[in-house]
């Protein structure tokens, strides 16, 4: 029987707004590792005991505009580590990891659902007016112009009418979209390292006061708004206008990640969009547990209502807001949340290529550190970065593929990557994975869908 096609999984706006995609919680219900018995998602398609696993299942060739090569060398990967291979384990299934903002879905499902509070009046008062508490990185300028537009609107605790009052709204986009306030006043004070992006933990500590099940639906709801509005849709909030106001599920993502999880490849997904935003949604669009997604993840009060402060990973202590899962970030959260390595493991590459992803997919240079780890294939979304674009045209092992985007695909870089000159969050010349200068700049040729 044919296989329907994975836009099936793409659910009605009445049906997500009505909050019918309740899914577990469970962001700390990582039990043992990947594939252990009772670990979410561990049981695998390997049958009863004794059972040989079915014939390897591999993507659809009528879904979506995969380029021949890549599609290829999937489904290769599929039937090389997957059941149908002898030397897969159900116990110790092959780990594939997935960035979710423009490499699952077209856009950002972080922005939609900050816009979306915005619009609909649900980030909170901080404590005592106090903006230092929703980040201990925005700066005197930041905090004031945020006093200035918001502070006698309501009382601390209440939502801020943001909604109908332009001025607060426009200040919290501002800081959040531009880094800036209103008057183009520095809003943090250090807006990016290796392993934090103010403004992406902003937008999961603007989440402060509301139940996980809250912002689950606050995310749901955002989705019905974007989801069936043509590409290129835009917003006004406050008056911000041009704010993107659409968001797609990559058919061809559905596919891959449906396919290798028929496969028994345990799939995950690790995001900068907060926590609650993308495991509301990750099951019933691509078929991902919400225990198997990754996202910036805040440290809850006692009632079970979140808090502002960011949990930690490795060294870094809850509330210490300087690692989430961001650029190096994304790799201390894929040791800890799904390797389970010691604390003291947890920011470094593992020596053990067991312990480490056999696939990952990204688009950004703040995917590349994980994306570099994976052991067998590494896929590269090309929207034109320059760091994980140099690493994907050298192709360390000849183990990258490259494929433009599936929705939108950017056109061709004019000049050459600058591979051998751009520096990265810290200042430092880019490197390869083995931590070398590049020698050459890349011309950008893998961009035009077939």
């Amino acid at each position: 029987m044919p296989r329907p096609r994975p836009a099936v999984r793409l659910l009605s706006s009445l049906a997500l707004t009505a909050g019918l995609l309740v899914g577990p919680l469970g962001c700390d219900g990582d039990q043992g590792p990947p594939g252990a018995p009772g670990a979410p998602g561990g049981a695998g398609p390997e049958g009863p005991a004794g059972t040989p696993p079915g014939p390897v299942r591999l993507l659809d060739d009528k879904v979506g505009r995969w380029l021949p090569d890549n599609r290829t060398r999937l489904n290769t990967l599929l039937s090389t580590r997957g059941i149908a291979s002898a030397a897969f384990n159900p116990r110790d299934r092959p780990v594939a990891v997935f960035d979710w903002d423009n490499t699952v879905v077209k856009n950002d499902m972080g922005d939609a659902t900050l816009f979306w509070m915005l619009t609909h009046d649900q980030v909170l008062q901080p404590e005592g007016r106090d903006w230092a508490r929703t980040s201990t990185h925005l700066t005197a300028d930041a905090r004031a112009a945020l006093n200035r537009a918001c502070d006698s609107l309501a009382a601390p605790g209440e939502p801020l009418p943001t909604s109908t009052q332009a001025p607060c709204a426009d200040e919290i986009v501002s800081i959040y979209t531009g880094n800036k306030t209103r008057a183009g006043q520095a809003a943090w004070d250090q807006a990016v390292t290796l392993t934090m992006n103010t403004a992406y933990a902003w937008a999961a500590q603007l989440q402060a006061g509301h139940t996980p099940e809250a912002l689950r639906g606050f995310a749901r709801a955002a989705y019905a708004q974007n989801a069936f509005n043509p590409v290129g849709t835009t917003q006004t909030v406050g008056t911000t206008s041009g704010l993107a106001f659409h968001v797609k599920v990559y058919d061809e993502m559905v596919d891959l990640i449906e396919t290798m999880q028929a496969n028994g490849f345990d799939v995950w997904v690790l995001t900068a969009s907060p926590q609650f935003v993308v495991d509301a949604l990750s099951e019933q669009l691509v078929g991902i547990k919400p225990q198997r997604v990754v996202g910036i993840r805040t440290v809850a009060d006692a009632t079970g209502r979140v808090t502002a402060r960011l949990q930690g990973c490795g060294t870094v202590a809850d509330g210490a807001d300087t690692l989430i899962t961001y650029d190096q970030g994304k790799r201390c959260w894929i040791n800890k949340a799904i390797f389970h390595l010691p604390a003291g493991q947890q920011q470094a590459r593992a020596a053990d290529e067991t312990r480490r992803p056999v696939f990952a997919a990204g688009d950004s240079d703040t995917d590349l550190a994980f994306v570099q780890d994976a052991t067998a294939l590494k896929l590269a979304i090309n929207r034109n970065r320059v760091q994980l674009m140099c690493n994907a045209y050298a192709n360390a092992g000849g183990r990258w593929l490259v494929q433009p985007m599936f929705v939108g695909p950017r056109g061709q870089q004019a000049s050459p990557y600058a591979c051998t000159t751009a520096l990265d969050a810290a200042g430092q010349p880019i490197t390869d994975e083995a931590g070398q200068r590049f020698t050459q700049d890349y011309a950008d040729s893998v961009f035009a869908l077939p």
